[in-house]
């Protein structure tokens, strides 16, 4: 049951996500998309019980994307657009408990469940991590490869939109060099 309803939040609020990412035009609200939705896909992975697979996701994908989220908030004044439209202080102190209390009874969930068990139990004479490449390489290779993919496209699509804003930046830095060399021979 829990598992059914955490399947269908997550879908929900993923899709969100990863449509806010393409549809949004301010990379601020791209980028925070953009990592938000890599941590929910690692919550696919922990429903699924691969809980190998939702570590990595977290740490590498999620880190990845964080890193490239610090380098365009160096190179780019992505807050200069930004104008906070939300004052009511009520509204986000309840919608940030409600999200605390659901994240809350989402872990606390399977505490309270009496038959918790491991789906792929310990094979004797074979370590940890030969049973998580078991595991690995049989069940969960298409999921693991799919936020491969997906990874491999965020790259790609963010290393365009930074080339794209440089090429612009350029040119238009290029032409204030030439007024100036211009004023500069006038003279």
């Amino acid at each position: 049951m829990y598992e059914i309803v955490a399947f269908y939040l997550f879908s929900a609020l993923t899709i969100g996500l990863f449509s806010v990412t393409v549809m949004s035009s301010n990379l601020l609200y791209a980028m925070t998309s953009l990592a938000a939705g890599m941590v929910l896909i690692s919550g696919f992975f922990f429903l699924l019980g691969a809980d190998f697979l939702g570590a990595v996701q977290l740490i590498v994908y999620v880190g990845a994307v964080m890193a490239l989220y610090s380098f365009a908030m160096m190179f780019f004044d992505a807050t200069r657009d930004i104008k906070e439209k939300n004052t009511n202080d009520a509204l986000v102190f309840l919608l940030g408990g409600m999200s605390a209390l659901m994240l809350v009874l989402m872990f606390s969930a399977p505490i309270f469940s009496e038959n918790v068990q491991a789906l792929y139990p310990m094979t004797e004479g074979v370590g940890n991590a030969q049973d998580v490449g078991m595991v690995l390489f049989t069940k969960y290779l298409i999921p693991f490869e799919v936020a491969a993919l997906m990874l491999l496209v965020a790259m790609i699509s963010g290393i365009i939109l930074a080339g794209k804003k440089m090429d612009s930046s350029l040119t238009e830095d290029m032409d204030a060099d030439d007024e100036i060399m211009i004023v500069k021979d006038e003279k």
